[in-house]
Formats: C-alpha cells, structure tokens, sequence
C-alpha cells in the first residue's frame, strides 16, 4: 500500500478512520523554519466545519519541533497524531460483510484479501486531517505564496440524497522556474496529488478541457514586456515549469456516495441486499475539501520548490 508522496518533502500517513488515532511523519523539512501552530490550528477548523462526526482534532507533536514559545523545525522527521475520538465503530456491524455502491470496500478486499469494514478503514476521508497539518506546514515554508480556494455549489438536492461539486484553486507568488519537465512536471505532480483525495473525480488546469475549443491564436498567453502575460489559458505551468503567473487548476469532486436512503449492497457471497447505511456522514463536503485542495498543493509546491533549489 502506497501511504507516502513527495521526493524531497515527504509525508507518510498511517491510522484507519475507527482505530486509535491517525497521524503522520513528514520528513525532509528545512530547519530553522518557525511554526505558527494556531495557523495550522485553523485550517484544521475549516476542514471540521460542519463535519457530523465532531472530532477535536487536537495535534500531539512527538518530534521534530523546538520547545520554544513559538517551536521551529528541527530539520528531523515532524511526527504527530490526531486522537481518533469519536468512534462508533458498532454503526458498521451490519457492513462487516457486505460491500457498498461506490466505496472502496469491494476493490480493498479484491486487493488486499480483508478490509477494515469501519468507516472504510485507510480509505475514509478521517486521513485528510493528517494531510491538512502536514499541508498548513508547507504552506509556513513557501514565504511569499498563497493558496487561495472557491468552491462551485451545484443546485440545491432534495434531502435524500448527496451532492458533489468543484474547487478552484490559485496559487500566487511562486517564481519562475519551479518544477521539471517531463516526466516530473509540476502541473503532473499537481494533479497526482489532487487525485489522491477521496471523492477526486477530475482534474484541469487553466483553461482546462475548454482549450481544446478554442484556436491556437485564442490560446496562447502573450507576453507582455516584464515576462507576464495577457491572459492565463496555461494556467501558469509551461513545459512542466512555473512562469511566474498565478498556478490555477480546478478539482471535481463526486457526490458523497453514502446516501441517506436504502441501498443495495454486494455480499461476500455474491448476494445482494439492501441496507440503510445509518451512521454519521456528510450530505455535501466539498466545502471541506477545500482546504485539503490547499494542502495538498502547499506540500507539492513545497517539494518542487525544495527539489529545485538542490538544483535536481
């Protein structure tokens, strides 16, 4: 099982929704670096909002951070963990041998041979808070960089069902010159990243799957005399490398495949049958996702910008 992305920046996740505790170790940080923990403090709140399991989501720092008044990176590995709080791992009694619509469950056990049937084990959004730390960190390494995200709302459903939606996210101040070409380009990285999220449906950056109506001559970004250009179609990646322009790109997210309505679910023995689910989940948590958009970037641009300084 793959659990660690990044080259020079890395993190690892480890932790299953209803286990004890989920967490991370992010290695290859600069030492040095001051930590603002209540920004890091913040960005979880926003990925909690409105969350109907209700964890508090306090961090336990286990190493790679001073004991100062306001703690700096070590440059050791940063570990930490994230209590596991609110488990009611009995809401998937019923679900131990049965396989739901549009989950993970069957694939886990056609891979694995077992899954962790509560909550969805590894596969549940629960492990996106560990990304959100890592990601806050990234972002207090980029000095100058900003991630700013907008979320699409599609129509009101009804209260029967769940629904899905986009995130844009613009990244302004990276210079020009990060990334590679290639095989590692930065928009690649970008999008690998994006897609490790739970619910990432699909990807574009710029002006994305409208480009390929458009002309050549609609297209390209013309320069202008100080190296920035008129428009932005590219979506500041050229090549695989940064121009200096805001990096934009937009991530679909799926609706929330827990709908709170009977459903048909695959049993082990090849029978189907249907199910209320039950249970604590979100009706719409693309608003949520956001900030794991953000820190999702935040540790691919902080890779790149980490890789491209070593002169790789």
């Amino acid at each position: 099982m793959s659990n660690t992305i990044g080259t020079t920046l890395r993190l690892t996740t480890f932790g299953e929704s209803h286990g004890t505790a989920i967490g991370g170790i992010l290695d290859g940080c600069p030492s040095g670096i001051p930590l603002d923990l209540g920004a890091i403090d913040a960005d979880l709140v926003r990925r909690r909002t409105g969350a109907p399991r209700g964890e508090s989501d306090t961090v336990v720092w286990l190493s790679g951070l001073s004991d100062d008044d306001m703690p700096r990176t070590l440059g050791t590995p940063i570990a930490f963990t994230l209590a596991n709080e609110q488990t009611r791992p009995d809401d998937y009694d019923a679900l131990r041998h049965l396989c739901r619509p549009g989950h993970a469950d069957y694939t886990y056990l056609q891979r694995y041979g077992l899954r962790d049937h509560r909550g969805g084990g590894r596969a549940s959004a629960r492990e996106t808070a560990v990304r959100v730390v890592a990601g806050a960190i990234a972002k207090q390494l980029l000095s100058g960089v900003t991630f700013q995200t907008t979320v699409t709302t599609p129509a009101p459903t009804t209260p029967d069902d769940t629904l899905g939606g986009i995130v844009e996210c613009t990244i302004r101040g990276v210079a020009a010159g990060i990334g590679n070409p290639l095989f590692s380009k930065l928009g690649a990285a970008l999008a690998h990243a994006m897609m490790t999220i739970p619910s990432a449906i699909g990807f574009e950056m710029g002006a994305g799957f409208a480009a390929a109506a458009m002309k050549g001559s609609e297209y390209i970004d013309r320069w202008t005399p100080d190296a920035t250009t008129v428009t932005n179609h590219c979506g500041g990646i050229q090549g695989g490398i940064s121009n200096g322009m805001p990096i934009t790109f937009r991530v679909a997210f799926h609706p929330v495949v827990t709908i709170p309505q009977p459903v048909e679910c695959l049993a082990e023995d090849g029978t189907l049958t249907t199910v209320d689910i039950g249970g604590r989940h979100d009706r719409y948590h693309v608003p949520r996702a956001a900030v794991v958009v953000e820190a999702m970037a935040a540790l691919v641009v902080a890779d790149q910008v980490l890789i491209s300084k070593r002169g790789a």
